[in-house]
């Protein structure tokens, strides 16, 4: 209310009565304001009821009530002509940073505005005539401003009233007649509004850098946390490897833990500085969007298109999209330090460190339910989706796209395109089985041959004893008939491994695999053979033992 009356004129306030501010105003019919006392006493001495203004007569005396919007902006406007003249009386000092007024030749005292036609910073005081009188009304005002100088062509001595698109600067009426003639030229507040709006979005992308960055150093801390947990079990491995060999073991095992505390340190102190250069990067990223921020919610057009191209590109950073924490592997460095030992204990020290592994490994593991879409026709699946077997006659289920129309395969529900991941499957009393994983795109509708070639990482079991794997495939080292198998999946190492989980031993691995698009694990239950091969393939939960 205080700033809007300021914005009128003295004139609009007076009582045309007593030629004051409105003291308890009311409104007559015809729709002149008087004073609640001015009005009553002159009809009180005039006998007649008669407006002073247009001489309108009321042959009945209107009853009144106070109009209380005008009387609150009465009461605001002499508040306010109070305040301006105290101040032009005891003005305060402008601060250093603040714009003074012109006028003043004493004291300095802060300015309001700037004039941008009489090129002069004015006080409360001296901006008076600008919001009274007519003339001065029309000026162009705006927020204060140091050097208006600034603002004139140096070339015409005119006002930068223009903004040349071609030459991506602020140019004066006369300069489109000269160096700009033929130019794409706009008004100042256009080119305002279109910069302004590129601010908006590079501040917009430069915060959502930051989030970015913020991101990013979550995802570091937590590589780090979990390699520092993988080093603790690592190091709890080999404490029970150790312990029941020998003092030369006790020895290897001492280094062993040495060389991973080591690979350890090493990663924290990488992750440390991925973290440090972050956040400078934060800093710096904060600190133009902040300078973007305060410039973008400027008024002042010339400021901010002459800081427009310094301060609009983001400050040069680093693409992290592919930098990360590298996981350690730890076995090899077990291996290597068993390997020094003496050949007596190579087989108990072996079967230790797969145990290890396996439990490692099997800390991967996903919950993985069978997808009816991809069954075969002739597959009879359980209702929890996690068994299926092979029967004798096929279903009639409607041909669609993901359905394997001649092999009996089924996929998992779940489905993987990054990371690692592990699942255990129950082939116990079966004949002829084939598990692992697949490519999205596995040809569904025709033959296939298991192979990496064709979009597939598996073992299988023949005619009950021939259990093979590769492209060629080669026999697989199983001594006895496998009861359980592990399957897991390092997709940006390209691993598929498989493991016998009863005596804990490694079987076979697919390495150095390029994967291009999404895995799901990969089930055929091979044909009952009239119930020889009727066993269910089972997705067994995994028993992680201590």
């Amino acid at each position: 209310m205080a700033s809007a009356s300021i914005l009128l004129s003295e004139e609009q306030f007076l009582c045309s009565i007593c030629l004051d501010v409105f003291t308890d105003p009311i409104s007559t019919p015809c729709g002149h304001n008087y004073c609640n006392t001015c009005i009553t006493h002159y009809w009180n001495t005039s006998g007649v009821c008669q407006c002073p203004l247009c001489n309108k007569t009321f042959c009945n005396r209107p009853e009144f009530s106070v109009n209380k919007v005008l009387s609150e902006m009465a009461d605001q406007f002499r508040k306010s002509k109070q305040q301006r003249q105290t101040s032009s009386t005891n003005p305060e000092p402008a601060e250093p940073d603040e714009v003074s007024c012109d006028v003043c030749t004493e004291t300095k005292p802060k300015a309001l505005k700037s004039c941008l036609v009489c090129l002069t910073s004015y006080c409360d005081a001296h901006l008076e005539p600008h919001l009274r009188l007519a003339g001065l009304k029309r000026h162009k005002l705006i927020d204060p401003v140091k050097n208006l100088e600034d603002i004139l062509c140096k070339k015409h001595d005119r006002p930068l009233e223009l903004f040349c698109k071609t030459d991506l600067m602020c140019i004066c009426q006369f300069c489109t007649e000269s160096d700009h003639k033929l130019h794409q030229i706009v008004s100042l507040k256009e080119a305002y509004e279109g910069k302004k709006a590129e601010l908006g979005k590079t501040e917009a992308k430069v915060q959502q850098m930051i989030q970015e960055r913020q991101v990013k150093i979550q995802d570091v801390r937590h590589s780090v946390e979990f390699i520092r947990k993988d080093a603790d079990r690592e190091t709890a491995d080999s404490v029970q490897v150790f312990t029941a060999l020998i003092s030369c073991i006790e020895r290897s095992q001492a280094e062993l833990i040495d060389v991973i505390e080591e690979k350890q340190k090493t990663t924290e102190k990488q992750a440390e500085g991925f973290i440090k250069e972050l956040q400078q990067e934060i800093t710096e990223l904060e600190k133009r969007g902040s300078e973007l921020k305060q410039l973008s919610h400027t008024e002042d057009h010339l400021h901010l298109l002459q800081n427009f191209t310094s301060i609009n590109t983001p400050p040069p950073t680093k693409d992290w999209t592919k930098v990360n924490v590298h996981q350690s592997a730890y076995a090899g460095t077990v291996k290597t330090a068993v390997a020094q030992l003496e050949k007596t204990l190579s087989q108990e020290i072996e079967k230790n460190l797969h145990d290890a592994e396996l439990r490692r490994i099997q800390l991967y593991e996903v919950d993985v339910t069978l997808d009816a879409d991809t069954a075969h026709p002739k597959l009879i699946l359980s209702e929890d989706g996690k068994q299926v077997s092979c029967g004798n006659m096929k279903k009639n289920l409607p041909d669609n796209p993901e359905r394997f129309s001649l092999h009996a395969n089924v996929l998992g529900k779940e489905s993987f395109s990054s990371g690692r991941f592990y699942y255990e499957v129950r082939v116990k009393g079966k004949t002829d089985w084939t598990v692992g994983v697949a490519r999205e795109s596995i040809n569904r509708k025709g033959s296939i041959t298991l192979s990496p070639n064709n979009g597939s990482w598996t073992i299988w079991l023949r005619n009950g004893n021939e259990y093979l794997a590769g492209d060629p495939a080669d026999p697989l080292p199983v001594r006895e008939e496998l009861q359980k198998v592990g399957v897991f999946v390092d997709y940006e190492e390209g691993l598929v491994s498989f493991y016998d989980v009863e005596t804990r031993v490694h079987l076979y691995s697919y390495t150095g695999c390029t994967f291009t698009e999404r895995l799901y694990p990969y089930f055929n239950p091979c044909l009952n053979k009239n119930g020889k091969n009727s066993a269910p393939l089972i997705i067994s939960p995994v028993n992680h033992t201590d």
